[in-house]
């Protein structure tokens, strides 16, 4: 019986007893957070909540916003079908960004930034063209983020209510894109924080629960599930050595270079992760904040692994392709195996849950990207009030969702860690080197920050468009066209040198001098406030107007 045919068959009581209570709570909660405080500012509350999460729980929250329905749905799924490869690429990648982000980042960025990217890149550079650059690359990185979770809500919400077909999928994903739209609009960063705590524990309860499955039924012996995964992937020993998801050929391994590089370096970049870094109150608090996330993170990338292999050696590759050539139902196959419609109505509500907080935290950084950067910084230079900014942003998170959810319509088809590769890339080509240079070298100026901006974006998104990911084979989002010059699927290892090289060119070719009395200016207020463990963007700090010498929005 396929998956769609088991869900179908699920006793509703399972599915609403679950379902139905988690979203009107998470709405209700929603609600209840902004109501509590009475604060609906950006500095009140919208952006950032209210900056007193301790390291541990803002970790928690972290963590839950970093672990997107590509890790849970995408990457066990290319681990049963590729081994070794779909192991070191999409786990061990994951765990390793984290020491990018607490050694170069995190105690940086939150000293000079305030709730966005280009906030800190205006700390010592022109604040209106780096918040326009820095505002569209952030919104664009988000809706290339969104896309695959929907597309994640879509496969799964729609059998797990006894439904199917493309109509269905694409129905699930206008009522999960509306219930983000509400929950983002009403709550912002506060409500955001709830259920990302939420989904975070629930998360790894669920992966505990699938991965002791596996080890029980393999009598407690990793070997044993090792042995069963490359025996019934028909590849033998070839299974859990190096080339199966990528080839053995030497484009294929440039390839998986190119992949790896770009979720090592991505996350650094990601705006929704640097936004929820900002949330804390100290740059200390930061730190700390990264190492829980670094330590959860390494956690369930090892409960991935034994859930991917499980899926691999109990369900096997054979039923997983047949139910989805890119394996996002391999962790539902394995849920059935092993619990029956119970466990499988389970998993399903805590992917669900997954994807809600993933796409909170996301839709939350575009809509301060579109109100904040484009529309305060760069539209009216810092001079709206920030009750309108605020209501911008509300009304921005309406549209970005509208947006988000018609896309993600037409990417059904694809493994969502793809599409997930892709915004780390871009991430990584635009975002991480403006903000390494801003934090690290005097001699970048605005005009380096708006080309590698510009360029990175660029750069990454045409190389995409005319790689083997957009078109040119079956696993293509557009499979039946063939318009692929670039021979890479992946197109960090070309686009990322290019954005830190536009960076350095733009800066080196600038006539206008850089301003090395505010590179010093920056070093100080990092050094004082990572010495005294005194924030001075944290509450109770007051905020600054245009015009003032502190302010983001004086020209420089």
């Amino acid at each position: 019986m396929s998956l769609a045919l088991e869900l179908m068959a699920a006793p509703s009581f399972h599915v609403f007893t679950v379902f139905a209570p988690f979203v009107c709570c998470a709405l209700f909660l929603a609600v209840l957070v902004i109501s509590g405080d009475g604060t609906d500012g950006a500095d009140g509350g919208f952006y950032l909540g209210d900056r007193r999460l301790s390291p541990a729980r803002a970790g928690l929250a972290l963590f839950g916003s970093y672990m997107s329905a590509a890790t849970l749905l995408g990457t066990p799924g290319l681990v049963a079908l590729t081994g070794y490869d779909g192991m070191m690429i999409f786990l061990l990648g994951p765990v390793v960004s984290w020491i990018v982000i607490q050694f170069l980042i995190a105690e940086p960025y939150h000293s000079t930034g305030r709730f966005t990217v280009g906030d800190c890149l205006a700390r010592r550079l022109n604040p209106r063209p780096v918040h326009a650059a820095a505002g569209l690359a952030t919104l664009v990185i988000c809706l290339l983020y969104l896309i695959p979770q929907l597309v994640g809500a879509g496969a799964l919400a729609a059998p797990v209510l006894g439904l199917t077909g493309v109509a269905a999928e694409r129905s699930m994903v206008a009522a999960l894109g509306f219930v983000m739209i509400l929950y983002v609009a009403i709550g912002g960063m506060r409500a955001t924080t709830v259920v990302q705590l939420l989904k975070a524990g629930l998360l790894v309860g669920g992966g505990l629960l699938l991965a002791f499955g596996v080890l029980s039924e393999a009598g407690w012996n990793p070997g044993e599930v090792l042995h069963r995964a490359a025996v019934n992937s028909g590849a033998g020993d070839r299974f859990l050595n190096p080339g199966a998801a990528v080839g053995s050929d030497a484009v294929s391994r440039v390839d998986g270079l190119s992949l790896q590089l770009a979720i090592v370096l991505g996350a650094a970049g990601l705006p929704h992760l640097l936004m929820r870094i900002s949330a804390v109150p100290t740059a200390r608090a930061a730190r700390g904040t990264v190492r829980w996330a670094a330590l959860l993170t390494l956690a369930f990338c090892l409960l991935a692994a034994v859930i991917g292999l499980g899926a691999g050696a109990l369900v096997g590759p054979a039923r997983i392709t047949r139910e989805s050539p890119s394996g996002n139902t391999a962790t539902f196959l394995l849920a059935d195996q092993l619990g029956g419609t119970v466990l499988l109505t389970v998993i399903s509500c805590v992917a669900f849950m997954t994807i809600l907080a993933v796409v909170s935290g996301t839709t939350l950084a575009a809509c301060a990207a579109v109100a904040h950067d484009l529309y305060q910084a760069a539209f009216r230079q810092g001079r709206a009030p920030e009750s309108r900014e605020v209501g911008f942003a509300r009304i921005a998170a309406v549209l970005i969702g509208v947006i988000a959810t018609a896309l993600s319509m037409y990417a059904q088809d694809i493994n969502v860690t793809t599409l997930v590769a892709l915004a780390f890339a871009v991430a990584a080509s635009t975002v991480l080197p403006a903000l390494l240079y801003t934090l690290y070298w005097s001699g970048f100026t605005s005009r380096g920050a708006c080309w590698t901006l510009y360029g990175g974006l660029v750069s990454s998104l045409t190389l995409w468009a005319l790689s083997p990911g957009l078109s040119g084979s079956p696993t293509s989002l557009l499979p039946n066209s063939d318009f692929a010059l670039f021979p890479l699927r992946y197109c960090g290892i070309a686009s990322i040198p290019l954005g830190f090289l536009l960076g350095w060119l733009g800066s080196f070719l600038d006539h206008r001098q850089p301003d090395v009395r505010k590179f010093a200016d920056l070093q100080h207020r990092v050094a004082v406030e990572n010495s005294t463990g005194i924030s001075r963007t944290g509450p109770g700090v007051a905020r600054t107007t245009p015009g003032d010498p502190g302010s983001f929005f004086t020209a420089r």
